[in-house]
């Protein structure tokens, strides 16, 4: 059999072919015959935290996603030849499993939506990553680790109180030199907290000289990673570590080979790039030394108070403190800088502390959620799950008395509690 798979893959396209035929006698959905199917919890999905905190990020797109009903779903030999050609490309060691293929089908088919707009939002930070992890000489394929950590959004916080792009608890930021007051938050800055992502993985694969492993040390810490290795009696290979690792770890590592996939080949799973609110080339820098509030700056320049927060991250409250000395950077849209340069005197004049960010992290109903309708629900069986009353889902869909059907759509306002228990039973179907 090794012979057999040493010659398909020297013959490529015979590897598809071959791949094609058995897709018409096995179910997509299923691991490979005779491999061991690791046991997987429903309680844990290491991409919650990211997909959450996108929801909250959604009102910035001006445009819609049109999502295609086509997939693009293949057969298992299929995701096998196409990672084990990542693998030839990379010095990181990718390799089909199937926990990758769970996250595939996680990226591919239930969350289309969030892959379209993460490929956007890579035009917007993934310059930025490749030129930090190049400067470190890291490998460039570490950009989609931000995917995994928090969806690409600079705004992401987590439950554990991890924040930004690459998820710094407080305790990890002060490492690395990031600054954290009530005002200011470098750990979503998007450069700063990419540099200190660099130092912290190039001393992580210093550590473990194996990038899977540190991969798995940045999501559960070294020393978690170190005892695993003991208690394994010295193994290093992360696959046969699983048994000896905590969950989120287990998952983290094939939910990066997975990001990298779908980022890869999004467009063989008929997914496009939904552009993202702002482009790279788009924004520009301007020095602030006076105290600037948000609010101020957009009611005078017209930017959306949104767009300010995702664009300047870092200051929490929308609101920056007049710098000790000095002065402090502000990204703005080309267009609108000479907007504020012509009414800097009133601008600063009308800030005030202090300017709530409009992005929510409480535990209110901010997530919008489609629910379709399955055979034999009723309202009230819908309105239980969602945790909400018949009332609610008739005010959330048109105010009217509701008659529904299989297949219908109701449209429903969820917390992101409720939003997490729903990603834990959807990964569970595969």
């Amino acid at each position: 059999m090794n012979q057999i798979g040493t010659w398909l893959r020297r013959f490529p396209p015979l590897y598809v072919l071959l791949a094609s035929v058995l897709f018409f006698f096995s179910n997509p959905c299923e691991g490979r015959g005779g491999q061991p199917q690791i046991p997987y919890s429903k309680e844990n999905n290491v991409l919650t935290t990211g997909f959450v905190n996108l929801h909250h990020i959604s009102k910035l797109w001006r445009t819609v996603s049109v999502q295609d009903s086509a997939t693009g779903s293949q057969p298992d030999l299929v995701y096998e030849y196409r990672i084990a050609e990542l693998n030839r490309r990379s010095p990181f060691p990718y390799r089909f499993h199937p926990l990758v293929l769970k996250y595939i089908k996680i990226y591919s088919i239930e969350r289309r939506e969030q892959v379209e707009q993460m490929l956007g939002l890579a035009e917007l930070y993934f310059p930025i990553f490749r030129e930090e992890l190049d400067k470190y000489q890291l490998p460039l394929e570490l950009v989609y680790l931000s995917v995994v950590e928090s969806a690409l959004n600079p705004l992401a916080v987590s439950k554990s109180g991890a924040v930004g792009l690459w998820q710094f608890k407080i305790n990890t930021a002060e490492m690395f030199n990031l600054h954290v007051d009530s005002f200011i938050d470098e750990r979503m800055d998007p450069r700063l907290s990419t540099e200190a992502a660099c130092l912290y993985l190039d001393y992580l694969y210093k550590v473990f000289g194996n990038w899977a492993l540190a991969l798995a040390a940045y999501n559960a810490g070294p020393g978690t990673v170190q005892r695993a290795i003991q208690r394994a009696g010295g193994e290093t290979d992360f696959w046969k570590l699983l048994p000896y690792l905590p969950e989120a770890a287990q998952n983290y590592v094939p939910a990066f080979i997975a990001a990298s996939y779908i980022f890869n080949y999004h467009s063989e799973h008929n997914l496009s790039t939904l552009p993202p609110p702002i482009r790279f080339q788009e924004v520009d820098t301007v020095q602030i030394s006076d105290a600037l509030s948000f609010r101020a700056l957009s009611s005078w320049t017209e930017i959306p108070l949104e767009l300010l927060h995702f664009l300047n991250p870092s200051y929490r409250q929308g609101y920056i403190p007049t710098p000790a000395k000095g002065s402090v950077p502000l990204l703005l849209p080309k267009e609108k800088i000479e907007h504020y340069i012509a009414n800097s005197e009133r601008i600063h004049a009308q800030s005030y502390k202090i300017s709530q960010s409009p992005f929510p992290i409480d535990k209110g109903r901010k997530i919008h959620y489609q629910h379709e309708v399955a055979k034999g629900e009723y309202l009230h069986k819908i309105a239980l799950r969602y945790e909400c009353t018949v009332a609610d889902l008739e005010q959330w869909n048109g105010n009217e008395k509701l008659n529904i059907h299989p297949g219908d759509k109701l449209s429903i306002w969820i917390t992101p509690d409720i939003y997490a228990r729903i990603e834990r039973e959807l990964i569970g179907r595969y």
